[in-house]
């Protein structure tokens, strides 16, 4: 993954993504550069338009933000409904011992 985002942030800063200068930014890193895995990713990106790429792939996250924001709202409900069913049983408990 490192070389990926190693990619993008030469793409970020307008920088052209060739083997020399992901070397670098792997090298600035701290990490040991594989020069297989530089030559590949280079290769794979040459005809790839990175903006294109970034923007359709960022439209599924985006759309499925709100609906994961839902799935945290809807279960604390039920959590608070478990918790006063819990507390209206105990009240009930209680009456009961004193009539």
């Amino acid at each position: 993954m490192e070389y990926v985002y190693a990619a993008l942030l030469l793409h970020a800063a307008g920088k052209e993504i060739n083997d020399e200068n992901l070397k670098k930014v792997i090298e600035a890193a701290g990490i040991t550069p594989d020069e297989a895995r530089i030559r590949a990713l280079v290769e794979a990106l040459k005809d790839v338009n990175i903006d294109e790429a970034i923007q359709s792939a960022a439209v599924p996250v985006a759309a499925a933000a709100p609906a994961a924001a839902e799935a945290p709202k809807q279960e604390e409900k039920a959590e608070e409904e478990k918790e006063e069913k819990k507390e209206e049983e105990a009240t009930e408990g209680l009456a009961s011992l004193f009539g």
